[in-house]
């Protein structure tokens, strides 16, 4: 299972094993991380799974997801995502997510 590094605002880093095929905003609420709100349950529709991420190894960001994060509660920047919208694949393996300092 690849491991993802899910660190807060703070510094403080949890690795968490994800299944592969699931999302990182899944992910990250298995493993009870912070700072993930995930109001529609992963249906691109909120913006409260905003992360920040290198986009080495990442699919491409539909148009959807980036009118979203337009609206996200915390600053865009140009590693901005949408955790619901990243599947987990073995290139994500060692992976470092950045949670923003607030999603609402």
């Amino acid at each position: 299972m690849p491991t993802i590094t899910f660190v807060q605002p703070d510094g403080t880093a949890t690795p968490v094993e994800a299944v592969e095929g699931e999302s990182l905003m899944q992910a990250a609420i298995n493993a009870c991380i912070d700072g993930i709100v995930a109001e529609c349950g992963g249906n691109c529709m909120c913006a409260t799974c905003h992360v920040y991420v290198d986009a080495a190894g990442l699919p491409a960001m539909a148009e959807g997801e980036d009118a979203l994060l337009d609206g996200a509660a915390a600053e865009r920047r140009p590693n901005s995502r949408l955790a619901c919208q990243i599947p987990v694949t073995p290139a994500l393996d060692g992976i470092t997510v950045d949670l923003p300092d607030r999603q609402l």
